[in-house]
């Protein structure tokens, strides 16, 4: 029987917040951008966007909303396309660089409408606009904004568009992903008096954007198979059972979210770090997400040697993708400052080993190291440690080092970047985001 309770005098309205936050997504963008360029409408086109000059196992990153209705997966192998439409498909071979063009037109189209403090783009076909402080402006409502907005982008990029509408980001998300997609370009907008209507009756609750299906298999252990189900269970209990999570969710099941588009620009500390980070343009797991994880660290520590610096606080950030939502960020400590690649890499995967929910899909990664020293000769001694070993190690990366300083970035990597879950090739022909 489900514990529920009753929130008697804790009033769920000093929680909200009330702005005008529109979440505008692409449909299938890298596939509708291939459309987009051939002339050709993805609602009426069999196209998918996969290499297939790698054979049959190539991933497909893309697929039209067509082939979908057709029976294709999002995100299969070629292989899996229903066999009767294979020689009928529309095969487009990926190009990033000029999906990261049409990104860039997006963000521009909606910088004509709004401050940058005003917008987070969330990924590369997803971002979120707070127009609270526009509409007098314009003289509009939020939802005739939204169309403005979505009729510039139909216009411009030929692109077809799903937008939501909430008094904060997580029933603009909502909105977006439980209503929004139907609707064909035509805004949902969510708001507190109606949001419990459409929300609280979903199932399972994997369709909620932050419940993944672990989390989903127990909350249906508890009774909880609804949102509504959640929204009205005791908040103590799932704090309890699911720490912080739970209570978030609880919240979120509630309509409750303080986060603000403008976060973004919080001061950080002013404790000097060095970090980098990457959207993916396609959905990782284990083990695959280790090489992304090992790249990165890789080009981290190689910094930090270059600056002659070494750190001791690593913090890493692993954000799902959007169909799932949420992540983490979790921070620890090494026992001394290094700049040592194995030491750092050893420490990023024991945090994600020990928070990662083992079944979600990845689309972004970061990581960063602070508490940031001078580079020290002198280190505490342990006797389990094999000097000889480390010392033989910093002379490799130093070696390594000096070679990608005077023949480029590609000109050394580690074996592991001839797999095909490696980025790293990619991403050094980037300059600031954007290939040369």
């Amino acid at each position: 029987m489900l514990n529920y309770i009753t929130h008697g005098g804790k009033k769920m309205e000093k929680y909200q917040i009330h702005r005008n936050i529109i979440c505008i997504d692409l449909k299938s963008f890298y596939a509708s951008v291939e459309c987009a360029l051939r002339g050709l409408d993805p609602f009426e086109t069999m196209l998918v966007v996969a290499d297939k000059s790698r054979g049959d196992g190539s991933i497909c990153l893309a697929t039209t909303p067509y082939l979908k209705l057709l029976g294709a997966k999002s995100r299969g192998r070629i292989f899996e396309l229903p066999e009767h439409l294979k020689d009928k498909i529309i095969y487009a071979r990926p190009r990033m660089k000029t999906y990261l063009e049409y990104t860039m037109k997006l963000i521009e189209i909606y910088l004509s409408f709004i401050a940058d403090e005003d917008l987070y783009v969330y990924s590369i076909d997803e971002a979120f606009l707070d127009v609270t402080n526009y509409l007098n402006y314009y003289k509009v409502s939020d939802v005739e904004l939204a169309e403005m907005i979505i009729n510039k982008i139909n216009t411009e990029l030929k692109l077809p568009v799903s937008c939501g509408i909430g008094p904060n980001m997580l029933l603009a998300k909502l909105a977006l992903d439980i209503e929004g997609k139907h609707l064909k370009g035509k805004p949902a907008k969510w708001t507190y008096d109606n949001f419990k209507e459409k929300l609280w009756p979903v199932t399972p609750l994997s369709k909620m954007w932050g419940i993944g299906r672990r989390m989903e298999h127990h909350f249906n252990i508890m009774g909880i198979y609804t949102v509504g189900d959640l929204a009205n269970y005791n908040v103590n209990e799932l704090k309890r059972r699911f720490g912080v999570i739970g209570e978030e969710l609880y919240y979120h099941a509630n309509g409750i979210d303080s986060s603000l588009v403008q976060d973004k620009y919080k001061l950080r500390s002013k404790s000097k770090s060095f970090g980098n980070s990457q959207v993916l343009f396609e959905d990782y797991y284990v083990p695959e997400i280790y090489t992304i994880i090992l790249e990165m660290i890789d080009e981290l520590t190689r910094r930090l040697r270059l600056a002659k610096k070494e750190g001791k606080t690593l913090t890493l950030g692993i954000r799902y993708s959007k169909d799932v939502g949420g992540g983490f960020s979790r921070q620890r400590q090494l026992e001394n400052p290094s700049s040592s690649f194995s030491d750092i890499f050893k420490l990023a995967l024991s945090i994600f080993n020990d928070h990662y929910d083992g079944e979600s899909a990845i689309r972004a990664v970061s990581v960063s190291i602070s508490s940031l020293c001078e580079i020290s000769s002198v280190h505490q001694l342990s006797l389990f440690e094999d000097y000889e070993k480390i010392e033989r190690e910093e002379r490799l990366l130093h070696a390594l080092d000096e070679l990608k300083l005077h023949f480029g970035k590609n000109s050394v990597n580690r074996l592991s970047s001839l797999t095909e879950a490696s980025t790293i090739k990619e991403r050094n022909k980037f300059i600031g985001g954007h290939h040369e």
